[in-house]
């Protein structure tokens, strides 16, 4: 065949391909009820999957939402006292819920809500959402399409057991899975590869805690996310305390004991409880709120330059952050689109808000 044809071929072939459906990620899926014994991290893969985190159950669940989108996202979205109506919803008082994690569905602007009724290991897993037009409704559990990947070598203790699964994010068709394990190494990143097939083992991680002066293994991460370095995806880790670590995903393999880069130390006596990631007038930055140090914006300009902390410290170090005065008593938070986030705020009151905020 000429060389003109060859290449006419091959052109033709490629889109082809790149107009092909993508394939559906609900293949292979159950019809019923997931079951879930507790419930915990959310994220979202693509098609409206949302992958939620049963600790007790020591599992990953994959639901098919069937989310649909009820108009544009809208900056403007604000919902006072939210605790309130969720649990008006599901006949309850604020005091009869726990508002876990929350995620915005990048596809539809809708928010899902990882909520626990009742309290202790009685409390029944809900899920809520949110629509863009401030409609809440329970996202329904049974009769859906689900999978599920049990991870192994899960720790038995109760109260380590909370901890299997302590957040999620999924990327470039993977499911990346902080929490513990019952093993040496007892912190663990899990690979997932979506759809579900067997879960293999995590990683091991270790890391070096500047404020501790000390290798520490036993530590989960609390809250990640995921960062392309020099072309490399990473993940970012943030750990009670606050040590801020960075991961190449391609080190964490099955069975494999890795060693993260602290490339952040941000004070101590602190819990961090959400993070993202985010551009803004052409530089990325992080954005993390925390139990006792407000919402950070940490700036990652350096991040690939950063040698990491090897040694005590006291105080901060590493990358550079300032804390936004403005964002005050924020639990949790996700990215509504390129400009804007969603924050859920504790008022002096005790109540939540909801609110768009821009990204600072």
């Amino acid at each position: 065949m000429p060389v003109r044809s060859t290449l006419l071929a091959a052109l033709a072939l490629s889109l082809i391909a790149s107009a092909a459906p993508a394939a559906d990620l609900t293949a292979g899926m159950q019809q019923g009820s997931p079951k879930l014994k507790s419930i915990g991290p959310i994220t979202f893969a693509p098609q409206s999957i949302l992958l939620i985190g049963d600790p007790q159950g020591s599992s990953i669940v994959a639901v098919a939402t069937e989310d649909k989108s009820s108009g544009s996202p809208s900056e403007k979205l604000s919902v006072e006292k939210l605790d309130e109506k969720i649990a008006a919803l599901l006949g309850t008082t604020p005091k009869g819920i726990l508002i876990n994690d929350m995620a915005v569905n990048p596809e539809t602007g809708n928010t899902f809500f990882s909520v626990s009724r009742g309290t202790g290991p009685d409390a029944t897993p809900v899920v809520v959402r949110l629509d863009s037009a401030g409609k809440l409704a329970e996202q329904k559990l049974e009769d859906v399409k689900f999978s599920r990947a049990q991870l192994p070598n899960a720790p038995t203790e109760d109260k380590k057991r909370q901890e299997v699964t302590t957040d999620l994010q999924f990327t470039g068709g993977q499911i990346i899975v902080a929490g513990l394990s019952n093993e040496e190494f007892a912190s663990q990143l899990r690979v997932l590869d979506f759809p579900f097939k067997e879960a293999a083992g995590g990683t091991g991680v270790e890391i070096y805690h500047g404020a501790h002066g000390k290798l520490e293994t036993h530590s989960p991460v609390r809250t990640l996310a995921v960062f392309d370095i020099s072309g490399e995806p990473n993940v970012l880790a943030a750990y009670t305390c606050t040590p801020l670590v960075k991961f190449p995903l391609s080190d964490l393999k099955p069975g494999a004991k890795v060693r993260g880069t602290t490339i952040a130390e941000l004070g101590n006596r602190n819990r961090p409880l959400d993070m993202i990631v985010y551009n803004k007038g052409g530089k990325d930055y992080l954005l993390m709120a925390n139990s006792s140090r407000g919402v950070m914006k940490v700036d990652v300009a350096t991040i690939d330059k950063t040698d990491g902390i090897t040694d005590r410290i006291s105080g901060t170090a590493g990358l550079p952050y300032d804390t936004i005065g403005d964002l005050k008593g924020v639990t949790q938070l996700d990215k509504l689109d390129k400009d804007h986030a969603l924050v859920l705020k504790q008022t002096e009151a005790g109540s939540l808000n909801l609110e768009a905020i821009e990204l600072p």
